[in-house]
């Protein structure tokens, strides 16, 4: 089971909470044991799994980021200017596999799935497979 999500990004560098979309999703199919893939197709955009109880914690990624991986790179030959992005991307990864355990998703008591982007604001993509 296969589902195309769509995101709209209102900014440059942002972290989304996306879990309750994919439990929806994992709740829709009648799935109690299996996993779950979340997929982001994009090469400036990605995946992750953190923190979702202090908002502070995704405006300490986010700046620690842009300290590691600064826009104003004079080394960057990339011609779209975005190489900031792409390396935000590689660092996080594309995509999270998450267990499924009595219809829920195994997640710590402060985790929660994150579409990060770094590069926007855009309409964006990701796609979860669930199997069992």
């Amino acid at each position: 089971m296969l589902r195309k999500f769509t995101v709209n990004t209102s900014e440059r560098d942002q972290f989304l909470e996306i879990t309750s979309e994919v439990q929806a999703y994992i709740n829709q199919c009648g799935i109690a044991e299996g996993a779950a893939i979340v997929y982001c197709p994009h090469t400036t955009a990605g995946i992750t799994i953190n923190e979702n109880a202090d908002p502070d914690v995704k405006t300490d990624l986010i700046r620690r980021f842009d300290e590691i991986y600064p826009w104003d790179q004079q080394k960057d030959l990339h011609m779209e200017g975005n190489t900031a992005a792409h390396m935000k991307a590689v660092t996080v990864g594309s995509s999270q596999h998450i267990v499924i355990t009595e219809g829920q998703l195994l997640l710590g008591t402060w985790q929660g799935i994150y579409f990060c982007e770094f590069d926007g604001p855009r309409t964006r993509t990701f796609y979860v497979k669930i199997s069992n």
